[in-house]
């Protein structure tokens, strides 16, 4: 009964079986109370996996190494890296498994400068050390190491994994490095490495992002049969989204709905509403934002929010545009604002373009880019005196705006 509590993440009620059990004298197992402590943390139950960290002691368990392990992963877990550190400097320091949870532990709290010391002192390292590693440089953009570690990994004769690959094309779609792309995903198909449907997603990512859509498709072509879960769809939505080919992504999706039993998620609409934004269907997009929380109960988030601001400001509906922000249940931020403001330039509504520049000068005082929007707005309608008054405070203020730039692939 503990166990199917678990199973379904019902802590409150697992853990009342549990005392129940403990009041009839009948004694927790090792696995059991393991169990629980992975519950905890996966739910962030601190004070409970506290009370169950004192009864494993008062067992005598703690000096097992699987559990050893399970306790630094749950204090990492909980945000409380220092308690990890602790427990694993108190157990038994060679035990591979414990010094991976640490690795782990460190890189979930953005310690990515720890964890290299900890795997730099490894005598041995598995594919989950290296993973780990991976993932931390990838996910704290720092792609460049990433990849060195996994040539390094690939050099000393470890053969990576799916999860390990996943964060090497990730690491590579950052750096829109194509070529390393293609040798990447060889070295999938030559090590005959079976495409689950984080790998296959990640893969379509890459090419998405590397700018080349028909390999992308490709891949998603030979997979979508197999494809149990939603995100390689959602990187294929994405991607073809992001490349303008709006009318191809919003059939891929309807596609998707077509499958029940493939559980859409909020990334999804991310890239329905990008595709409806880069077509200007608006209807369409407010129809797909309303049937995120009606149909597929999803509550939107700050992007989704973001691109049905965009999508009324690009097509000139600015009160509308406006009104929806006022009524977002979270704060707006930079972009949003940003992006109305934007949109009043486009269109010379310089009524709420003042109202927009307002709120994204409280969040960002020395936001350069808004600055310069508000003042071309104001010489498009010819309030040059206005438009000097903002110049003014740039200089006063010394605001540069950000020179952009472009990727080379």
């Amino acid at each position: 009964m503990v166990d199917a509590y678990v199973q379904v993440d019902w802590l409150s009620e697992a853990l009342t079986m549990f005392c129940a059990m403990l009041r009839e004298g009948v004694e927790a197992s090792d696995v059991m109370i393991v169990d629980l402590v992975s519950a905890c943390a996966r739910l962030s139950a601190t004070l409970e996996g506290f009370q169950l960290h004192g009864r494993i002691v008062k067992a005598g368990f703690e000096c097992y190494d699987f559990v050893q392990a399970t306790i630094i992963h749950f204090y990492a877990a909980c945000g409380r890296v220092d308690l990890a550190y602790l427990q694993f400097e108190v157990g038994v320091k060679d035990h591979l498994p414990s010094r991976n949870a640490v690795i782990a532990g460190y890189i979930r709290n953005g310690m990515i400068e720890q964890a290299r010391l900890v795997f730099d002192e490894m005598a041995e390292r598995d594919v989950s050390s290296w993973s780990s590693m991976i993932a931390g440089y990838a996910q704290s953009e720092q792609p460049n190491i990433a990849l060195e570690l996994f040539q390094e990994m690939v050099a000393c004769g470890m053969q990576p994994n799916q999860i390990t690959l996943a964060s090497v094309f990730s690491a590579i779609a950052s750096l829109g490095m194509l070529n390393e792309g293609r040798w990447a995903h060889e070295y999938v198909q030559n090590n005959c490495i079976p495409l689950n449907d984080n790998l296959s997603a990640a893969i379509i990512d890459m090419y998405a992002k590397c700018g080349s859509i028909n390999a992308a498709l490709e891949v998603f072509c030979q997979i979508r049969e197999k494809a149990s879960t939603v995100s390689p769809w959602n990187a294929m939505i994405c991607g073809l989204a992001m490349h303008g080919d709006a009318n191809l992504s919003l059939e891929i999706y309807s596609y998707l709905e077509r499958r029940h039993h493939i559980k859409q998620n909020s990334i999804t609409f991310i890239g329905v509403l990008t595709a409806c934004c880069h077509a200007g269907l608006v209807e369409l997009g407010e129809k797909y934002f309303k049937r995120m929380k009606n149909v597929y109960n999803i509550d939107p988030g700050i992007k989704h929010y973001g691109c049905m601001v965009d999508l009324l400001g690009r097509a000139g509906r600015l009160e509308e545009a406006e009104k929806m922000i006022m009524s977002m249940p979270m704060k707006a931020d930079v972009v949003i604002w940003g992006t109305l403001l934007a949109a009043c330039r486009t269109h010379g509504n310089v009524d709420i373009g003042e109202r927009a520049a307002e709120n994204l000068a409280k969040l960002e005082p020395c936001h350069g880019g808004g600055k310069v929007l508000l003042s071309n707005l104001y010489a498009d309608a010819g309030r040059w005196e206005d438009v000097f008054s903002v110049r003014r405070a740039m200089q006063n203020q010394r605001v540069k705006k950000s020179p952009g730039y472009s990727g080379v692939v």
